[in-house]
């Protein structure tokens, strides 16, 4: 009956809002805590599959060691990219949410929106006092 996943990291802000809005479209998800259960490479390469992602749009830099790794350099092939995110999960971009609708790197969390299968039950407030739902379920807020 979990036809939501996310991979979630309760420490990112913009990950408990996305967790936060699945859950007040009246779902449960199978939540991942990506950096206590890493996906394999072969998850990953089925996240950037059904992302439409490229390796590198996957990965995170600030609170990361993209910089010491210096990932940014083009010689990195995708295979030794994911190599990295294998040893560092934390170089893993999220939130990534999964339903039946699609799959998607929800940043802005307000993205989320696009690709769950159940509307809004109620207005919705992110945690810095944003309204992204009204109180009839409508998103009020376009991304960014």
């Amino acid at each position: 009956m979990n036809d939501i996943t996310i991979y979630h990291n309760p420490e990112c802000g913009t990950s408990r809002n996305v967790l936060a809005m699945i859950r007040n479209s009246g779902a449960q998800p199978r939540v991942v805590e990506y950096l206590k259960t890493p996906p394999s490479r072969d998850e990953l390469k089925d996240l950037l599959a059904r992302t439409g992602l490229p390796v590198r749009e996957l990965l995170r830099r600030k609170g990361t060691p993209y910089d010491a790794l210096g990932l940014d350099d083009p010689r990195w092939s995708d295979d030794e990219l994911l190599d990295h995110i294998g040893r560092y999960p934390i170089l893993m971009n999220r939130p990534i949410v999964l339903t039946p609708l699609g799959a998607r790197l929800c940043r802005p969390s307000d993205a989320v929106l696009d690709i769950l299968p159940q509307p809004q039950q109620g207005a919705f407030t992110k945690e810095d006092g944003e309204l992204v739902v009204d109180a009839q379920g409508r998103r009020v807020r376009s991304g960014g």
